[in-house]
């Protein structure tokens, strides 16, 4: 379960942002829409634990995360969420392999053969030893969806995905996105300005 309730931030008192409730039971994604300045992306943020509510709460799968310490944050955000960025954080001279080995050794886990499958499934694999700058924009987002699941998170957050996509390309990476959240057990948000995502979620609130 994904629960919020009345949160609110703020950046140096000056700026404010009240947002709007989520209940998400287990199984459901979710597309939360607004325009640009009104605080998705910092919701986002609150969302994964990357910045502190000044109010309000956050359930997250049984774990009142606005509790918790910065170490238990960073450690919660570890286990359970991935997070695909806006603009991707790769370290280019590294290989797509080692940019995901680095995710996983941050989580303390080591699977290769898990890099493997979610490569595979991204259609990608052949770009397994590949530099991040060698790759075209489309192949480095999908390297960005895989950096976010490679250690099997129970929430996935996304942050406009879809951003100066045509038609044909913003439903392939949605597709991609919910498909991933499914095969892998994750449930998705995805945070946009964009409307034509509507058509693809069953539930959607707007800020």
């Amino acid at each position: 379960m994904i629960k919020t309730k009345e949160i609110n931030f703020n950046y140096d008192n000056q700026v404010f942002f009240k947002f709007s409730d989520i209940n998400l039971k287990i199984g459901e994604n979710l597309l939360i829409l607004g325009d640009s300045g009104i605080g998705k992306t910092t919701l986002l943020h609150i969302l994964s634990g990357l910045l502190k509510t000044n109010s309000g709460s956050i359930e997250l799968f049984g774990k009142e995360i606005t509790q918790f310490s910065s170490f238990q944050l960073d450690r919660f955000r570890r286990d359970n969420i991935g997070v695909v960025f806006q603009r991707p954080h790769f370290i280019n001279s590294l290989t797509v392999k080692e940019n995901l080995q680095l995710a996983q050794y941050i989580a303390n886990k080591k699977d290769n053969k898990r890099i493997e499958n979610v490569l595979k499934n991204l259609n990608i694999f052949e770009k397994l030893n590949k530099n991040i700058n060698e790759l075209s924009q489309g192949e480095k987002q999908r390297v960005s969806i895989a950096l976010a699941i490679v250690n099997s998170p129970k929430l996935i957050l996304a942050d406009e995905p879809t951003s100066s996509l045509d038609d044909g390309n913003t439903f392939n990476v949605i597709k991609l996105l919910k498909k991933q959240a499914s095969d892998f057990g994750a449930q998705l948000i995805v945070i946009t300005h964009d409307r034509r995502l509507m058509e693809h979620f069953k539930k959607h609130i707007e800020l």
